[in-house]
Parts: structure tokens; sequence; C-alpha cells
């Protein structure tokens, strides 16, 4: 009797213990999963207007963040992201524009000319103060990005209109050439408004 006992505590223990270790790997995966989700929440950017934004003003939403220009062969894609921002800010997508002259020195005007340019096309979605997307004075959210999703070849941003797509809890999810049209971009976002994988 004393035997039967034994073996059924050993074997009490034993399960307690499996359940313990589970539960904590369980626990950390958790924690992780949520460290790196929240992570570009963490970072901050200058609006055009000059007020300091956190990105964490955009827990929940779908987020596209674009590098733009004002004089370049792709800038018409103003057009688009505004379209698409107009079709999809009531689901909970924001449109994020980071203004950069580093390629052929397409964006060299200030805050007064850039309106000019956002007016022009009707913007009205968030726009931020001109940065650098490459280089020792990346914004910390571009050295971010590109880390997290690298391009072809490698994480350099090629050219005006790369594009980031992240999902709701701020898990960058894909990274789009400057030539992918955001009407391309449609089908992603419905995916994840439905919840589906991209």
């Amino acid at each position: 009797m004393k035997i039967k006992h034994y073996v059924i505590l050993l074997l009490t223990i034993s399960l307690f213990s499996m359940c313990g270790n589970t539960l904590t790997a369980d626990a950390k995966s958790g924690e992780n999963k949520k460290s790196d989700e929240a992570k570009f929440y963490s970072f901050k950017a200058n609006a055009l207007t000059g007020e300091e934004v956190p990105m964490s003003n955009y827990k929940g939403k779908i987020i596209l963040v674009v590098n733009t220009a004002s004089k370049c062969g792709l800038t018409p894609q103003y057009a688009g992201l505004q379209e698409l921002y107009s079709e999809y800010k009531n689901r909970g997508v924001v449109i994020l524009g980071f203004p950069c002259n580093q390629f052929g020195g397409q964006e060299p005007g200030g805050k007064k000319e850039i309106d000019v340019c956002l007016a022009n096309y009707g913007v009205d979605f968030d726009m931020f103060e001109k940065i650098e997307v490459n280089g020792e004075n990346t914004h910390p959210l571009y050295k971010y990005l590109k880390s997290e999703l690298k391009g072809t070849p490698g994480e350099k941003i090629k050219w005006n209109f790369t594009k980031f797509l992240i999902d709701a809890d701020g898990k960058p999810i894909k990274r789009y050439a400057p030539t992918t049209k955001p009407e391309k971009i449609k089908k992603d976002i419905e995916k994840l408004l439905k919840g589906e994988k991209v």
C-alpha cells in the first residue's frame, strides 16, 4: 500500500512540474510576442506641423508608412494613397507620410513647399517632418522597419514611396517596392481587416 501511495505521489509531482514548465514557456512566449508587437509604438516622430507624435497614438490601427517626395516621377502616388485612406479610414486604417530628400534631391523644400504639393493632391492623411531613411542619420523608426522587413537586395530603402504595412498589433507585416501602386495594397489591407494572414 505504501509503495502504491509513493508511486501516486511521484506521478502527481511529475505532472505538476510538467504543467508548470508549460505555463512558464507559454507566459514567456506571450511576453516576447507582446514585446515584439509593441516595439513600433515606442517610437516618436515630429508631425509636419512641428509637434511630437508618439506612434502609440496609432495603437489598434492598421498603418501604412511611406517615404514621400514632391518632385518625383512617383509623386502622383499621393493621389492613390489619398484614395486608399479615404476608403479605409473609417475602418481603422491610417497612412503616415515621411518626406525625404535622399533620392535625387526630389524633396528640396521645407514645410511650405511640401504643403503646396499635398494640397495639389488633396492629401489629408498624417504627414511628418522631412527625415532621412538611409545612412547614419536614419530616423529610428526607419531603422526598426528596415531591420524587420528587408528589401531586395538588403534592407536599404531604394527610392521614394517605399511602403511598410503594420498590423493592428504594431507588427510590421509587409514591405512594398516604390513602384507598387497604392491600390495594389488593398487586398492585404482587406485580409488584415478580416483577421487573415498576409
